[in-house]
């Protein structure tokens, strides 16, 4: 998966001439506290070189996320078609091009981001490319969301690793509140990542909510540690990419995990693929979270014919009639 062209080459003009010892420097320091889920008060992309080693580093790989979780929503609501976003956590304006992306008739967009840097530069990358009126909004996410109106769709990607385990009940109550119709949270794809939005999905479920995607029914998640439900999605480097995470391969692969939950009933919906085929002897193998709130792993054979193919190609998160 690819960024769109015209925020390619608004980020390729923001980085261009940027020293590369510099920006190694700042991708390290951002991948530290990453990779830590540090919350020590301090904004991980409080500065204009970290918001920089961002859009180098991490950016195309958290598109490629919430890309894949927008399209998921799409497959299992074709009747949603939102008009208004509330992103919460913005960054520098992920959600944003991913949504327009998919549902270029998006009409505003209200974004919260509590780094003057990144909001900045989110900024400059939406103007002239983004149709809809966007409204860059300074704020917390845990504090600062008085004031915000109803959204049709209200998403926080990459958001809950950076906030207190003990503020995440209330703000969630909070996005819920302002959701008109459907909710999007991402999260990394790590075994921590699937406990928080296992917490998210309980609670909305508690307050009447639907789960659209990627569960394809309401009941318990019926995997258990040391399993985790994740998705993933290959990523394609680009040079400066390469150089600054001093990485030889030209992708990677983006795990991640995500809940969309709306106020509609969802559809009756297809199992959904939770670990990628694991083949041999003609024979190909798919663990399954099914409708029926079970996890299961089918067989498909070569006499199968076309479905034993489209069994081979499944990839994580992939629907499977």
């Amino acid at each position: 998966m690819e960024l769109p062209a015209p925020l390619r080459q608004g980020v390729d003009g923001l980085l261009d001439k940027v020293p590369l010892s510099a920006l190694k420097q700042a991708a390290r320091t951002l991948s530290e506290r990453y990779r830590a889920e540090l919350r020590d008060g301090r904004l991980h992309m409080a500065e204009d070189m970290a918001v920089k080693a961002y859009l180098a580093t991490r950016l195309p790989a958290t598109y490629a996320a919430v890309r894949a979780s927008l399209d998921a929503l799409e497959e299992a609501r074709p009747d949603f078609q939102p008009k208004s976003l509330l992103d919460i956590g913005a960054g520098p304006g992920t959600m944003l091009w991913a949504t327009v992306d998919v549902w270029p008739e998006l009409e505003q967009a209200v974004l919260v981001e509590a780094s003057a840097s990144v909001r900045k530069i989110g900024q400059s990358l939406a103007v002239g490319a983004i149709a809809a009126r966007a409204d860059w909004v300074a704020g917390d996410a845990t504090i600062d969301l008085d004031g915000l109106g109803p959204a049709d769709l209200v998403s926080a990607a990459y958001v809950l690793d950076e906030i207190a385990p003990a503020s995440l009940p209330k703000l969630v109550r909070r996005l819920w509140r302002l959701t008109a119709d459907t909710m999007l949270v991402v999260e990394p794809g790590t075994p921590a990542g699937w406990q928080r939005i296992l917490a998210v999905r309980s609670q909305l479920i508690e307050a009447g909510a639907h789960v659209s995607a990627p569960c394809p029914h309401q009941a318990p998640c019926p995997l258990v540690p040391p399993d985790w439900c994740h998705f993933s999605r290959r990523v394609a480097r680009s040079r400066l990419h390469r150089l600054a995470k001093d990485a030889d391969v030209p992708w990677e692969d983006e795990k991640f995990i995500y809940l969309a939950a709306s106020r509609q009933p969802a559809p009756v919906r297809a199992a959904r693929v939770i670990a990628p085929s694991k083949t041999g002897s003609g024979k190909v193998a798919l663990k399954l979270c099914q409708p029926d709130g079970s996890a299961g792993e089918r067989l498909f054979s070569r006499r199968d014919g076309e479905v034993f193919k489209a069994a081979r190609r499944a990839d994580w998160g992939d629907t499977l009639a």
